[in-house]
C-alpha cells in the first residue's frame, strides 16, 4: 500500500515519496508533506530552470538559487519566472 501525504503543494491527498528525496530539514519537510506528483511537476520546473539559466551545478550558488526555487514552488505555490513558458491556467 502506498504511503499518503496531505499534499502542500496540491492542497490535497496524494501518494507520498518513497524515500527523502533530498537531503536535511528541507528534504524532510518535502518527504511529510508533498506528494510525488507535485515533486515530479518540480523536476519539469527544475530542468528548464537549469537549461534556461545555464546552470553549473557544481556551483554553490546555482544550487542554492533551485534551492530557493524548489522551496518557492512546493510551499508557497510560486512559479519560476521561466522565459518563454506561461504556467497553465488551474
Amino acid at each position: 500500500m502506498a504511503r499518503t501525504v496531505q499534499c502542500v503543494r496540491l492542497n490535497k491527498e496524494a501518494d507520498g515519496l518513497d524515500f527523502q528525496l533530498y537531503p536535511g530539514e528541507l528534504g524532510k519537510r518535502i518527504f511529510d508533506s508533498i506528494s510525488k506528483e507535485a515533486f515530479a511537476e518540480w523536476q519539469k520546473k527544475q530542468t528548464m530552470l537549469i537549461n534556461e539559466h545555464k546552470l553549473n551545478m557544481m556551483e554553490p550558488t546555482a544550487r542554492k538559487f533551485l534551492e530557493e526555487q524548489m522551496e518557492a514552488y512546493l510551499f508557497e505555490g510560486k512559479e519560476p519566472d521561466i522565459e518563454g513558458y506561461t504556467p497553465p491556467a488551474k
